[in-house]
């Protein structure tokens, strides 16, 4: 399940080797190294954290441009929730996919549409016997990731069920070979239009199946000024849209927890208090709890970082789209149980940051010269030796990546003890 693809990458030319993204970085996986940053592949998740915080834009997002899908029969727009909250004064939904087709896509399918099913599965999961509790959310890439590396020991509590992005994908091919029997899979493109990083590496590197349905990935800010250019001409709007107050929902933190009908939830977002919440369940510490909603951006999708608007603004706006709305559009295909449709078809591997060695005993003992490292080493964790913190700075000089002396407290402290 390791990312071999990742969508955060560095633009050295706008790096000015300050110590603010390797701060934030939830996985320790940027170093300082020669006046710049450097990510550590390994252990990357491609939250964006380091996008959010990084003052000279020096890191950003990979995705894909529309044009270079033009040669495909058939494209087909998955929309995310969170694009509807990016547009001020819309009060119909049909607006905005009606822009996409004059945009060039010729028909939409609404990954909201698709999250409204995915809460029935969830609500018929949370209800069989001898799953681990809580179950958590598998919806955010990041937070799966996040787990991986983290803290394998939840990996158990993930719900084996496919985000709304893969299985919005699977039923827009399959919609569209329906309609129109004269195409093959391979003439129809499916592209996601994200609001993050984590979801651009998602399709790249696909968590619980083995190949993704979704074609491609463009982002929510490449696509705005394309879609708002349209929506000035559009006086009668397609009746596209399938979705109720419930897909909607999950554009925001805690959207996809309160459409299960049940108090024994929480819902956390941003990548640190995500992090603290996942300590105290490894812990044991939260008790009465059913489910978990994990978002990695501030606020949940509209947090995103390959958003244009304010997470909050957008929010409201999509809270106000909501008014005229039924709870849900769509059901299970499947009342009988658990559809395989939905399920994983491939289980998820724990992931680990680089090995200290293949060696057991060798690995053991470079542990233990870690620890002698760290404790000579001042705990001030203030990153200017280029590592997040002073025990990274040591497990970096054990791999030969660093040297006592980048830490300037204990160069100076040397240097004084020399005179």
């Amino acid at each position: 399940m390791s990312i071999n693809k990742h969508s955060v990458t560095l633009d050295l030319e706008r790096c000015k080797g300050c110590t603010n993204c390797i701060k934030r970085c939830p996985t320790e996986a940027i170093r300082v190294r020669d006046g710049h940053a450097i990510i550590l592949e390994d252990r990357c998740i491609d939250c964006g954290e380091c996008i959010r915080v990084c003052p000279y834009q020096a890191k950003k997002a990979t995705y894909d441009k529309f044009e270079s899908f033009a040669d495909y029969k058939y494209k087909i727009a998955l929309p995310a929730p969170a694009l509807y909250g990016q547009f001020e004064d819309l009060d119909d939904v049909d607006y905005v996919l009606t822009a996409l087709i004059e945009c060039g896509f010729d028909a939409v399918f609404e990954v909201s549409k698709a999250a409204e099913i995915i809460t029935e599965y969830t609500r018929r999961y949370m209800k069989m016997n001898n799953i681990p509790k809580p179950v958590i959310s598998s919806a955010c890439p990041a937070m799966v990731r996040l787990i991986t590396l983290r803290f394998p020991y939840l990996k158990e509590n993930l719900m084996p069920i496919m985000p709304p992005i893969e299985y919005a994908a699977r039923l827009a091919r399959q919609q569209a070979l329906e309609t129109h029997p004269q195409l093959n899979d391979d003439d129809i493109c499916v592209l996601f239009i994200s609001p993050c990083p984590a979801k651009v590496s998602y399709v790249r590197n696909p968590i619980g199946v083995e190949k993704s349905a979704v074609t491609g990935v463009v982002s929510v800010n490449d696509f705005y000024f394309k879609i708002r250019s349209k929506l000035k001409d559009i006086k009668n709007p397609m009746p596209l849209s399938q979705t109720g107050i419930i897909g909607l929902n999950w554009a925001g933190s805690g959207g996809e927890a309160t459409s299960l009908l049940s108090e024994k939830y929480l819902a956390a977002d941003g990548v640190e208090n995500c992090i603290k919440v996942l300590d105290e369940i490894e812990n044991g510490t939260l008790h009465n709890l059913e489910f978990v909603e994990l978002n990695a951006c501030i606020g949940g999708c509209v947090g995103g970082t390959l958003n244009v608007e304010n997470p909050f603004i957008a929010k409201a706006r999509i809270r106000s789209l909501r008014k005229y709305l039924p709870i849900s559009r769509n059901r299970m295909r499947d009342d009988s149980g658990l559809c395989d449709e939905v399920l994983w078809t491939k289980p998820i591997e724990n992931e680990s940051y680089e090995s200290l060695s293949e060696d057991r005993l060798t690995a053991i003992a470079k542990m233990s010269q870690i620890e002698q490292i760290y404790k000579e080493l001042p705990h001030l964790d203030c990153g200017s030796c280029g590592a997040p913190n002073c025990h990274a700075l040591a497990e970096d000089i054990i791999k030969g990546d660093a040297k006592i002396t980048d830490c300037l407290i204990t160069l100076r402290d040397r240097r004084d003890k020399q005179k």
